[in-house]
């Protein structure tokens, strides 16, 4: 009896030991990741002071403290402005469109590319379909100016080949809504893909076995196998979207469009960077931000209840 209340004492305190070490050890873990916290901090927090500049009429002179007081007067003009209207509707159309187009290509994409039995050519077309996404929009917006300016290879093409008029992609609001869509899908959906890629290399091969034995057909099993494994995967990268619904891609619009396509092509984020570096409109500027940054992040929090909800994901 004593012997086993002694084996229990010591096993305790080992226990006891190895969680202080535990405990000890992640500091090492936590010092590499503080440099990256600091970052945050500094880039992403301390600016958040600068919301101050939102309820006052801010003079770059006076500063915070002397700046005079306005409330919400900012706000009550931002939404009794039909201006702000417009570049609300066309943030919310090219969004939605972004994230509509980047979950139904990727993933018809990594269906066919599935299929695909030489590794070799798989590899191949992955890594194509990949590349554009680590290019910047500065690179790819001067490419795309020269293929589809007025006299650009696209154009040329049409009137040579096809005998049409010259399309003005850049300058003619409907068109410049579809290439703005049609290049942020070009340059994402191989990005996206591998995400599905990712989620087909986990589904069981028993599944496809069992299937075969059955005498289904590759179509019956992706219909019945596939698509059902990659529906919660599907549920997540969608819900996530939600929460980029106000977040047309500043850096493509601003790279591409013109003061002519103002009225179909500003979104949010441009008409803020005109409104406050190039007009000095800084409280203005900062209520229409900080009314962005208020619904993006109930947007986030919400997709995030329904990606656990529906698919069980969660990152706490």
């Amino acid at each position: 009896m004593e012997a086993n209340t002694k084996e229990r004492l010591k096993f305790t305190k080992w226990r006891r030991a190895d969680a202080n070490r535990g405990y000890k050890q992640p500091w090492m873990l936590h010092l590499m990741v503080l440099p990256a916290a600091l970052l945050v901090l500094v880039f992403s927090y301390v600016p958040m002071s600068g919301i101050i500049m939102a309820f006052q009429d801010y003079k770059a002179r006076l500063g915070f403290v002397h700046s005079p007081w306005v409330g919400f007067k900012h706000f009550h003009y931002m939404f009794s402005n039909d201006y702000f209207m417009k570049i609300t509707a066309n943030t919310l159309i090219f969004a939605c469109s972004k994230i509509v187009m980047n979950l139904i290509i990727p993933f018809l994409f990594a269906l066919l590319l599935n299929e695909v039995r030489n590794m070799g050519l798989k590899r191949s077309i992955q890594t194509l379909v990949y590349l554009p996404h680590f290019l910047s929009w500065v690179t790819l917006s001067g490419i795309l100016i020269d293929l589809l300016g007025q006299t650009g290879i696209v154009n040329q093409m049409l009137s040579n080949v096809f005998g049409m008029k010259p399309i003005f992609f850049l300058g003619d609001g409907t068109w410049f809504r579809i290439t703005i869509v049609t290049s942020d899908v070009w340059k994402e959906f191989g990005f996206n893909t591998i995400i599905f890629l990712a989620a087909l290399s986990g589904i069981n091969p028993a599944l496809y076995e069992a299937a075969e034995v059955d005498g289904a057909s590759r179509w019956k099993q992706t219909l019945n196998i596939t698509m059902p494994s990659l529906l919660p995967i599907l549920i997540v990268v969608a819900t996530l979207a939600m929460g980029n619904v106000l977040n047309a891609n500043f850096d493509q619009v601003f790279n591409l469009y013109s003061p002519m396509i103002y009225q179909q092509g500003d979104i949010i984020d441009t008409f803020v960077y005109r409104e406050g570096l190039l007009s000095g409109q800084f409280s203005f500027a900062t209520a229409v931000g900080l009314f962005k940054s208020v619904i993006s992040l109930v947007l986030i929090v919400f997709s995030y209840r329904l990606a656990h909800k529906f698919a069980g994901y969660r990152i706490f």
